[in-house]
């Protein structure tokens, strides 16, 4: 990421709670329409064997933070063989071009290197799409893969390039069959100021430009002093990361810190939906960050930022691994297509819609469990479909048929967006799984209006 230069800008206005209720008015007309309906609470489930349309919704693979780091250490090896750096115009900068595009190309994806010029020097953008997927319907990855000349760059940017990479060589490895197409970009002179990006954007046909459903951008995800940011230009985008770290119950902030500083700029002045994710660069943590996320208060998120020592040493593992999974959560999510082996096991779904009362008391929808033996799994599946205008204020909790409570989702000032669609992962393995089940639903603040839609059980 570029650092700042000339007079400080004023903060662009963050959206408010007022706006997010806006933003989501369709869900929440719907959900108006769903309280008129009175639908009981208690209406009948259905129950389906899950077959190939379970595919539909497979759960993203886990990425391996190993092999990540893997790609950081060839950079960081790449850079050390070429000056100490990986810059823009430099030697380094085309080997590591050349490092990514190699993997690319022997994992099946069809590549293209775009040239462009500036300083005097020739750089470099390396394009990657995976073959298949509706080429009218375009999920992008993208982070910048150039460092700054003072040092090898590993947190930035090498740690979003090796995290989308580790994403798209999983890609391959699962044989993902995507509904949209996804693409993935590794741009050159970021820290000159987004150069690379802003020349793919110029030269893209506005028709081709307007097939990006979503472009993401990853510009320093493994902080060793980290915090987790999320993107806030599109509001769905927001809610796909939001949701990923709620269910791991990993705090998250609006990112504030990189506005209009990296990458994702040139695709949202282009009118394309924007997302992302951030661990922080120069800005110092405060203690109440640091008694969210750990690491310590008073300190920058990421101390060697644009200098010598933001090598291979300079990353926190676990940040790693959570930005990287959240990356292949979002791939996979947006693009709405399945994995090569649907989901095994039996589902029981209800899709009668309950209204939520605005800041009122629970409400809850039953499902009954028949034909499954034993116990529910440590993996049970609960795929949530909540319309809510502000989902910040909703509490989430499956009840299973002894009335233990299992929290999916706590309340959250910091979550503005709206809508809970997503996937859940429960370990219920101390529950027999015959039997009624139930998700219970509470808005605890008042302003916004919402509805279950549905709600269902894979074992």
């Amino acid at each position: 990421m570029p650092e700042l230069t000339g007079p400080t800008l004023p903060t662009p206005p963050r959206r408010t709670r007022t706006a997010a209720t806006w933003l989501a008015t369709g869900a929440a007309v719907t959900a108006a329409l769903f309280g008129a309906a009175s639908v009981p609470a208690t209406a009948a489930p259905t129950a389906a064997t899950a077959g190939p349309a379970a595919a539909r919704s497979a759960a993203a693979p886990d990425i391996s933070v190993a092999d990540v780091k893997a790609h950081l250490n060839q950079l960081q090896s790449i850079a050390t063989a070429n000056g100490g750096n990986r810059a823009h115009g430099r030697s380094g900068y085309k080997a590591s071009i050349d490092y990514v595009k190699g993997k690319l190309d022997a994992a099946g994806f069809t590549t293209t290197v775009q040239q462009f010029t500036t300083g005097g020097q020739t750089g470099y953008n390396l394009i990657a799409d995976w073959p298949g997927g509706d080429a009218n319907h375009v999920v992008f990855a993208g982070s910048h893969l150039d460092s700054v000349t003072r040092g090898p760059g590993i947190n930035d940017n090498g740690s979003g390039s090796a995290g989308i990479l580790e994403v798209a060589l999983t890609v391959a490895k699962q044989g993902y069959k995507p509904d949209k197409h996804l693409r993935f970009g590794w741009w050159g002179a970021e820290e000159l100021g987004m150069i690379g990006s802003q020349n793919y954007v110029r030269q893209l046909p506005a028709a081709e430009r307007a097939k990006i459903d979503a472009y993401l951008n990853f510009d320093m995800i493994g902080s060793p002093n980290p915090g987790y940011f999320v993107y806030d230009d599109d509001a769905r985008l927001e809610g796909v990361f939001k949701d990923f770290f709620a269910a791991r119950k990993i705090a998250t902030e609006i990112e504030t810190e990189g506005d209009g500083r990296s990458d994702h700029a040139p695709f949202k002045d282009a009118g394309v939906a924007v997302g992302g994710l951030f661990s922080g660069a120069d800005y110092t943590k405060t203690a109440a960050q640091a008694q969210k996320w750990g690491g310590t208060a008073g300190q920058p998120f990421d101390r060697c930022y644009h200098s010598s020592c933001d090598t291979s040493a300079n990353i926190d593992d676990t940040a790693l691994d959570n930005n990287s999974d959240a990356i292949a959560h979002a791939i996979w999510t947006l693009s709405g297509g399945g994995g090569t082996t649907p989901p095994s096991g039996t589902s029981f779904e209800s899709k009668s819609q309950v209204a939520i009362p605005d800041a009122g008391a629970a409400v809850e929808s039953p499902i009954t469990v028949t034909g499954v033996s034993g116990n529910a799994p440590s993996a049970l599946k609960v795929a949530v479909d909540i319309r809510h205008s502000y989902r910040g204020d909703l509490v989430v909790d499956l009840v299973g048929p002894s009335g233990k409570t299992y929290r999916l989702k706590d309340s959250s000032a910091n979550d503005s967006a709206a809508d809970v669609k997503t996937t859940f992962t429960v370990d219920a393995s101390g529950e027999v799984a015959n039997g009624t089940w139930k998700l219970r639903v509470q808005d605890v603040a008042a302003q916004d209006s919402g509805a279950l839609n549905s709600w269902k059980l894979t074992f």
